[in-house]
């Protein structure tokens, strides 16, 4: 149970660079939504490894490159889907786009992300 919580700790970690990120080029640059989510994904996504390999699941002693490869196969999915979860709610829903990230974050960093870390990434 302490890897699941410190797990969702990571992701509202990884999701706080994820927004700021999102926000900031959105907001203060004028980046589509969805190149905007994609940045900040990304952001989010390299956070997140960072704190899965070194305090989650506590995996240093594995090899780098094994677990980034790894990472990488599952991240993209989850890119795929945030990216396409926001822009479908934003642009044929009408969601805000900030609400919509919250939204798909939730759904993706509880179900998603943290079964395909804990059971592939950082087995």
């Amino acid at each position: 149970m302490s890897t699941f919580i410190k797990s969702q700790a990571s992701s509202i970690i990884s999701t706080l660079f994820d927004f700021l990120t999102t926000i900031v080029c959105k907001e203060l640059f004028s980046f589509a939504v969805v190149f905007a989510t994609l940045l900040g994904t990304l952001t989010g996504g390299i956070v997140n490894f960072a704190l899965g390999r070194n305090w989650v699941f506590d995996k240093r002693e594995k090899k780098i490159p094994v677990q980034a490869i790894k990472y990488v196969v599952i991240w993209s999915g989850n890119l795929l889907l945030t990216t396409l979860g926001v822009t479908i709610a934003n642009s044929y829903l009408g969601i805000n786009y900030i609400l919509a990230k919250i939204i798909v974050a939730v759904i993706m960093g509880t179900t998603y992300n943290y079964m395909l870390q804990k059971k592939f990434v950082f087995a």
